[in-house]
């Protein structure tokens, strides 16, 4: 049987009775104050007493500074709570992160040791141990992609990153970056499009924009369900904003508009709805979001709802010298 009492035990409703209860103590104090001076007024009257020695100009600005004071209390209390609320949710997330990635690091650690224990006690043919071999340098792969992102981002929030920035042509290096890494992608269609025909050279610190792409991109394919996944990364420059826009856009399952703001929260990882599970260690977002800002720049997520695909725009300042 559920305890029906203890919604009294709640921070929302003890937060709520402290704000009232302080609240009604200064009215009452106030009120108190005018019908004592009232009583006060009426016998100065009665008996001819002198006003100025019974009422002090004092007594105003002790109500005014007991006001301004009761305030502060208010102010103070409220920003506990919210700071309380604050790190309720951090660490709900936490707990969320810490049970999805334990469960992303168990996963391909049993499977290695099930395809371990298999060439111990079984005699396999070439084909077979070729096999097996595959899937286990996939499971070593990702074991060291979820480590990675850990540690990236460990080393990106506390900005002891390696690397400097160097003025380069962001087409070349997406395009550069795709021809590399082309084969990371199979079965994919990733499509490239700079309609201005310009290049747009920018600041940048090449391993860790690579980074943002490469999570953009495999953030697109793992959140897909047709047979061949498409993304379409386009560069739009926008004079009257000053702000180039790079965009990548997905045939994937879409975002929720709900979520649209809390994906790129540290540890938020969508899914938690009653119809859909949630994947991933919940960082590869938050990584990119961190990215973006150390290139004075921020992505922004948009979706027209679920199974509608998604689109990630990562937006810069625009210079002077991307006008030529």
């Amino acid at each position: 049987m559920i305890d029906r009492t203890k919604w009294f035990f709640h921070p929302i409703v003890i937060f709520v009775f402290s704000i009232v209860a302080l609240a009604l103590s200064l009215t009452l104090y106030i009120y108190w104050y005018i019908e004592v001076s009232t009583g006060l007024a009426a016998i100065v009257q009665k008996f001819n007493l002198d006003a100025a020695q019974i009422f002090t100009s004092q007594t105003w600005v002790v109500i005014l500074v007991l006001s301004i004071l009761v305030a502060m209390i208010l102010l103070g209390i409220f920003i506990i709570f919210a700071y309380y609320q604050k790190s309720v949710r951090l660490y709900r997330m936490q707990h969320n992160f810490i049970n999805n990635f334990t469960h992303e690091l168990k996963t391909p650690v049993t499977s290695l040791n099930l395809y371990l224990e298999t060439f111990l006690q079984h005699e396999l043919s070439r084909d077979d141990q070729i096999k097996y071999l595959h899937f286990m340098l996939h499971d070593v792969k990702r074991l060291a992609d979820n480590t990675n992102r850990i540690l990236d981002l460990a080393r990106i929030e506390s900005k002891t990153f390696g690397g400097e920035f160097i003025e380069e042509n962001l087409v070349a290096v997406v395009t550069e970056f795709y021809d590399k890494n082309s084969h990371l992608f199979p079965d994919c269609e990733i499509t490239i499009h700079n309609p201005s025909g310009r290049s747009f050279p920018y600041l940048i610190n090449r391993p860790l924009f690579e980074m943002l792409i490469m999570n953009l991109i495999t953030n697109a394919i793992k959140y897909n369900r047709s047979k061949i996944p498409k993304i379409a990364i386009t560069f739009l420059p926008q004079k009257m904003k000053r702000k180039l826009y790079i965009s990548f856009e997905d045939s994937g399952i879409g975002i929720e508009k709900r979520d649209l703001k809390k994906i790129f929260k540290k540890f938020y990882q969508v899914g938690r709805s009653d119809n859909m599970t949630a994947t991933g260690s919940g960082i590869g977002l938050s990584l990119v979001q961190n990215i973006a800002k150390l290139h004075k720049g921020r992505v922004i997520a948009g979706s027209k709802g679920t199974e509608q695909g998604s689109v990630f725009t990562v937006q810069l300042p625009y210079t002077r010298n991307q006008e030529a």
